[in-house]
Parts: structure tokens; C-alpha cells; sequence
């Protein structure tokens, strides 16, 4: 089996020299990289992966815990991290927690004994005052889409409250003022914000809150459409239904054209969140969106900064969310 001795000597260079190829640090002149890649090549030589973290005491692996690896959102959420993670030569390892809180702690505990370099977490069980304790511990950890007061240089989050604002702004400013609302799970902190959000819109425009216009869902789509079979059966008159996420919103979509209600001219709807699919909805879905994507880039972007020391890297740590105007919300003519 081939060393890097092996490598060194075909190449003509020195172990330092081979070790900072391997790495992609230091500097290395284009032709001795390429010396060195050609001699690897000839001698099928593979970096030990865990004689490199022994010498290090890093594993150049981070950690990636989310609710679910399922849907879109996660998707997107996955996908931006390891990209801009792999981009740096550092790879992923990921675990679903479910929202429960011991099986966050159980997928904490599974990443850290991967001996992860650092964890990027969305959660919904655990508390604030567990994330301070572990961060305490010394184990680098970064926080998407939440806000943690003692904790604020390691979090990544949207302005969700302003998100929620901006939908139910939107459908007032195309002239409703009955509009329902399907909810995400109050016990989740992004939902309870859009909420506040959809209130403050309401009340500055004087439009009465009316409790029996609203649905708690799940922030999944069969929520979406047992939510307006819900608002529907209360005989209480709406024009316009703002929904959590694009998911219960394509649930409800999906309901109306089952049972034949037209979509916008009967119902305007609006989601959250602008999933890939939202623009192939029919009608395409009018949206607020949310750059977890972009979030999650930047999540990997602080930990290269702050764990792999990598220079140059300009962190913002509060997104804003964005209208979208699609084909699902109709203009009511006075």
C-alpha cells in the first residue's frame, strides 16, 4: 500500500510539500499540485482520513441535525450547507431529530460521537438553556431559523413576524378584509412569529380578529386541506385564507379544486416560504419567501470561519423574508 513517503519521493517533494495538496492549504504552486495529484494517481494513493484527524484533532466533518429529511424545505436546507461545506474540502453528517426533544438530544449525541468539528442544528424541542449549556461545553455549534438571546453571533434566523406581516398585508392591500388563516404548530417559535405577524397586519388596518377564522395545522399539506374543510364548515363568510407554509397552502389548493372552488376568484390564497413547487401550483402560488437556502450557506460559511478559521468570510447573521407575487391572489374590485 502506497504512503506519503511513497507520494514524495515520485513527485520529487517534500512530505510537507505532498501534506499541503492533500489539505488544500498553503501555498503550492500549480505545477508541484499537479506533480503531486499525478504521483497519487500513479500509486492509487488515498489520504487516511482518521490519521488525518488524529494529527489535526479534526475530523474536517460537520454535524446536521434537522426535523425531518423530508420535503423541500429541508431539502433546500441540506443541500446549501453541503455544498458550501464541500466547496471548503469538509463534508456532512446528518440526523433527523422529529421535533421531540430526546431525539434531538439523541442526534446531538450521535453527531458528537462522529466527532464532528461543529454542529449546525434546526430545532424545535430543546431550549434555549440546553443550547447554552452546550455551547458551554465547548462544542461550536451554530442555530437556524432560531433566536437565542445569549447566543446571538450563533444563530442564523429570518424575520419570521415580518414574514407573516407581509402575507396578510398583501391580501389587504388587494382589497380583503375577510381573510382566514391556517397556523402552524404554536409550540414552534417561526409559527407563533407569523402569526404575531398576520395579527399586526389585521389590527393596523382595523379589521376585527375573529378566532373562528383560524386553524392550527401542522405545517404539512394534509393540514392544508383539513383546514379549509374546517373554515369552510363555520358558514363565516372569507375572501382570502393566508396560510403558514406553501405546504398546508397546496393542501388547500388542492381541496378547493376537489370541490370545485374557484382558485383565486372564490378564495385567494397566499403561503410561506416559496418551495420550489410553489410556482408550478396552478394557480402558481403567491408567496413569502424564505432563504433557507442562502441561510444555510451562511450557517456553513460562520462555522468555516470560526472552527477552519477560514479568512475573508463576511457573516450576516438576520435574513428578511420577501413577497412574491404569483397567480393565487385575486384583486377585489370595490
Amino acid at each position: 500500500m502506497a504512503t506519503i513517503y511513497d507520494v514524495s519521493v515520485l513527485a520529487g517533494v517534500s512530505l510537507a510539500t505532498v501534506s499541503r495538496v492533500i489539505n488544500k492549504n498553503g501555498n503550492v504552486s500549480e505545477k508541484t499540485a499537479k506533480k503531486v495529484l499525478a504521483a497519487m494517481e500513479q500509486l492509487g494513493y488515498r489520504p487516511n482520513a482518521i490519521a488525518q484527524s488524529l494529527a489535526s484533532n479534526r475530523s474536517n466533518s460537520v454535524g446536521i441535525l434537522i426535523p425531518e429529511l423530508c420535503g423541500p424545505f429541508f431539502g433546500n436546507l441540506m443541500s446549501g450547507a453541503e455544498k458550501r461545506l464541500r466547496d471548503a474540502n469538509k463534508h456532512v453528517i446528518i440526523t433527523a431529530g422529529h421535533s421531540k426533544e430526546e431525539s434531538e438530544k439523541a442526534g446531538i449525541d450521535f453527531l458528537l460521537s462522529r466527532n464532528c468539528d461543529a454542529l449546525i442544528l434546526h430545532l424545535d424541542a430543546l431550549s434555549d438553556e440546553y443550547l447554552v449549556e452546550l455551547s458551554k461545553r465547548g462544542i461550536p455549534i451554530v442555530v437556524i431559523n432560531r433566536f437565542v438571546p445569549s447566543l446571538q453571533e450563533n444563530c442564523i434566523y429570518l424575520d419570521n413576524m415580518t414574514g407573516g406581516y407581509q402575507a396578510t398585508k398583501e391580501m389587504i392591500a388587494q382589497g380583503h378584509r375577510d381573510i382566514a388563516y391556517i397556523a402552524g404548530p404554536d409550540w414552534k417559535e417561526d409559527a407563533k412569529a407569523r402569526f404575531e405577524g398576520h395579527k399586526k397586519a389585521l389590527q393596523e388596518a382595523n379589521i376585527d380578529f375573529i378566532p373562528e377564522l383560524i386553524y392550527k395545522g401542522d405545517f404539512k399539506q394534509e393540514s392544508g386541506s383539513d383546514g379549509l374543510k374546517h373554515l369552510l364548515s363555520k358558514a363565516i363568510e372569507f375572501t382570502a385564507l393566508v396560510c403558514a407554509n406553501d405546504e398546508m397552502a397546496s393542501g388547500a389548493m388542492a381541496f378547493a379544486r376537489e370541490h370545485d372552488i374557484g382558485l383565486p376568484d372564490a378564495i385567494s390564497i397566499i403561503g410561506f416560504d416559496n418551495i420550489v413547487y410553489s410556482s408550478y401550483l396552478f394557480p402558481a402560488l403567491t408567496t413569502i419567501n424564505y432563504p433557507v437556502e442562502e441561510m444555510a450557506k451562511m450557517a456553513a460559511a460562520l462555522i468555516l470561519k470560526e472552527v477552519y478559521q477560514v479568512k475573508g468570510l463576511k457573516i450576516t447573521n438576520e435574513f428578511y423574508p420577501s413577497l412574491v407575487r404569483r397567480q393565487s391572489v385575486a384583486t377585489l374590485k370595490n
